[in-house]
């Protein structure tokens, strides 16, 4: 079986933030200043291929939430012109001018920003659990920082937008293996502690 050659991409944290300046982050903890956010079974919104159930492309076991979607599938739902895809939703999210403020995908083993191939957040990220993270700063300076086992990793801008949700997913893009998979554990939401 081929390896999968897009991981989803994921936000943890989507409200202010102290600034995302792009300097070294080896010690900091990504959710200080932070108050994690209950997250209910409700809150959580499945889009899988329209002609599949819910067992066919997406299990919940041992704490662990795992989608998989093979390229050959159908979109989420009749009509759709979007790839195939097996996704959890939380929110909204949006930006402004584009659809995201933020994907990283994997290709290669390697994890990126969008699909820069200089903008490589890790070399090395098939095969192996990892703590991601993400901060956005949006109501400041707009900026996010993403976190790979609590060391920053990347610090850009954000694209706008006023309503923003966040998905984890296996999505079907460019070069795509014929079965792609992403597993998801201690899948958190912060807010930020407002004194």
């Amino acid at each position: 079986m081929a390896k999968c050659c897009w991981l989803p991409w994921l936000i943890i944290i989507l409200l202010p933030l102290p600034p995302c300046d792009g300097s070294s982050g080896a010690d900091v903890d990504p959710t200080a200043g932070f108050a994690a956010v209950e997250l209910t079974g409700d809150m959580f919104k499945l889009h899988k291929p329209y002609d599949l159930p819910p067992e066919q492309r997406y299990e919940f076991r041992d704490g662990v939430r795992r989608m998989w979607v093979l390229c050959s599938d159908r979109p989420f739902s009749p009509g759709s012109t979007t790839k195939p895809r097996s996704e959890i939703l939380l929110n909204v999210f949006g930006a402004s001018g584009r659809n995201t403020t933020l994907m990283l995908h994997v290709y290669g083993g390697r994890l990126m920003y969008y699909h820069d191939e200089a903008r490589v957040v890790d070399g090395d990220i098939y095969d192996r659990w990892f703590r991601l993270n993400v901060v956005h700063d949006v109501a400041g300076v707009g900026k996010l920082a993403v976190f790979v086992d609590g060391e920053r990793r990347l610090a850009v801008p954000g694209h706008g937008g006023y309503r923003h949700y966040f998905k984890f997913v296996v999505y079907v893009q460019r070069d795509p293996s014929h079965y792609m998979e992403s597993r998801w554990r201690d899948v958190k939401v912060y807010t930020k502690i407002v004194d």
